[in-house]
């Protein structure tokens, strides 16, 4: 016997073998068993997402041998034949082949005759926009006055095209695109009953590349099985799709948290080495910021199964939300005049520029090649970063400022430092540590990283000790909010000392100049 593709084999029979759709089955599922039909019906979606099987299905169930209802035998002459597709009264029409007006009058000529084998006689036309304006009107006609034994199922992607009046003739449904763990878990499902070996990683990348179909999926299903050599493996589908591996996509998130120019290019040059596609790294970029931002505002809701959450929440505890939002914006935008690039990968790296070029003033030092003159614009005088001194805020109460020098002694990094940054200590004794962590942050603590902080801290004081990290709603002083308070005391003093100068205020009298106070920064900003 030939082999027979996935999206065939396995394409639902009755309602109960759908996936998703409840919306548009639980209505017809309800009209089938209270005899409530309605006389056509229109089928909208995208895709790949069961159109066309739903009609087939419920014209099965209009025809079954063992009566109209929801649950198709499947067994009789009727339901054997309709799956078959060989069913006389089951009329398939693609109506992308067949536009002319000739055409449909030539189909319609035989409605009024009963049908010849079932109960009832169904046209199912697919893409039914297609139809030219004079097909339509002379389907209208039946549409308004249609025999009893008649049965229209009409499927379009584009339900925008139809007439109004045909669609004021039709009950709609619309069927919406599959989420993503429900494709998972259907091809899951699946190649388990095909015994073939898989990996969840794998699967979440076809039924991403699939974008909400699930005859996609199972295409590219069949083409990951084929590729994998009977396996669907994560490596062979990123092969295959030209994915880019997380990893890269990590490099270049964390390039943009350091404000390093040079280190995203450099990831952009590695990766062109695979002659990758440059929109989907973007795309790739994007997808991480949503989580990045999802983890910031509402940690709660990162999904706990997702495969790079680690590297999501250490990026979130890196780069400050509004730079996320940026980010985000910018690559939004990027992604759609990618094609107006004079070559993709250039197209990539401008975006990658444009996310630092145009990221709000932080505390961060000015970067590397940033010029301290002014724009030399008449009606504006912006002040240089280097243009005003600060000093010194106030040392902190002693306990915390103990700890605020351990965290630098123990020269932490990524999503530990931010961490042990946003702790206050609570109590110590000579072995117990006990620190506390705002509700605000209690994303970043987790057992695994209080044990890694509480192994480094014991390194640093050359002793045994036991680490408690408690989460209350009110932290106290922690490291993170010193600093933040020192350089706001710093920024503050910047600004004065800016808008009390002399020169300044000469260049506002003479140009009639606006002063952005949100583009000084004092000398020694961290």
């Amino acid at each position: 016997m030939s082999y027979q593709v996935l999206a065939r084999k396995w394409r639902p029979r009755k309602f109960a073998e759908m996936v998703g759709q409840e919306h548009v089955l639980r209505a017809l599922i309800n009209a089938l068993d209270n005899d409530r039909l309605h006389h056509a019906y229109l089928f909208t979606g995208t895709r790949g997402v069961g159109k066309t099987t739903v009609a087939r299905i419920f014209a099965k169930s209009l025809n079954c041998e063992s009566g109209v209802s929801a649950e198709p035998c499947g067994q009789c002459s009727a339901c054997t034949e309709i799956d078959e597709g060989r069913f006389v009264d089951l009329i398939e029409v693609d109506a992308a082949s067949r536009t002319k007006v000739e055409d449909t009058r030539d189909l319609l000529d035989n409605v009024q005759y009963a049908p010849t084998r079932g109960r009832y006689k169904v046209y199912l036309i697919d893409e039914v926009h297609m139809l030219s304006a004079h097909s339509f009107n002379a389907l209208l006609k039946t549409l308004e006055e249609p025999p009893p034994h008649v049965k229209f199922l009409l499927a379009t992607t584009d339900p925008q095209k139809l007439p109004a009046t045909v669609l004021s003739r039709c009950l709609q449904f619309n069927l919406k695109r599959l989420p993503l763990p429900l494709i998972v878990g259907h091809l899951q499902h699946l190649l388990k009953i095909e015994t073939i070996d898989s990996e969840e990683a794998a699967l979440r990348l076809l039924a991403r590349a699939a974008d909400g179909s699930m005859r996609d999926a199972l295409s590219l299903l069949d083409q990951a099985i084929a590729f994998g050599g009977g396996a669907v493996h994560e490596a062979e589908v990123r092969a295959m799709l030209g994915s880019i591996e997380r990893r890269h996509v990590v490099e270049v998130l964390q390039a943009l948290a350091a404000a390093d120019g040079a280190a995203a290019l450099q990831v952009v040059e590695r990766l062109s080495q695979q002659a990758p596609d440059y929109e989907a790294l973007l795309a790739e970029v994007l997808s991480y910021l949503q989580q990045i931002a999802i983890a910031q505002a509402v940690p709660e809701a990162l999904d706990e199964n997702l495969d790079e959450r680690e590297a999501v929440l250490e990026l979130a505890a890196t780069i400050p939300a509004e730079d996320v939002q940026l980010f985000y914006q910018i690559g939004l935008l990027g992604r759609r005049d990618l094609q107006l690039a004079p070559d993709p990968r250039g197209g990539l790296e401008m975006v990658l520029l444009r996310m630092l070029a145009f990221r709000p003033a932080s505390a961060e030092a000015p970067a590397r090649g940033e010029s301290s003159a002014t724009s030399g614009k008449p009606v504006t005088a912006t002040a240089s970063p280097a243009a005003a001194p600060a000093r010194k805020a106030a040392a902190p109460d002693p306990a915390a400022s103990d700890w605020r020098t351990l965290v630098d002694t123990m020269q932490l990094k990524g999503v530990l430092r931010e961490l042990a940054m946003n702790c206050a200590v609570k109590q110590r004794d000579d072995d117990r540590w006990l620190l506390v962590v705002d509700t605000s942050h209690q994303q970043l603590l987790n057992k695994e990283r209080q044990q890694r902080l509480e192994k480094t801290l014991a390194a640093c004081l050359q002793q045994s000790i036991r680490l408690d990290i408690e989460i209350e709603g009110c932290a106290g002083s922690t490291p993170a909010q010193q600093q933040r308070m020192e350089n706001e005391n710093r920024q503050a003093q910047a600004v004065s000392a800016i808008e009390s100068d002399p020169n300044i205020k000469a260049i506002q009298k003479a140009f009639d100049a606006t002063l952005h106070v949100e583009s000084i920064r004092p000398l020694d900003s961290r």
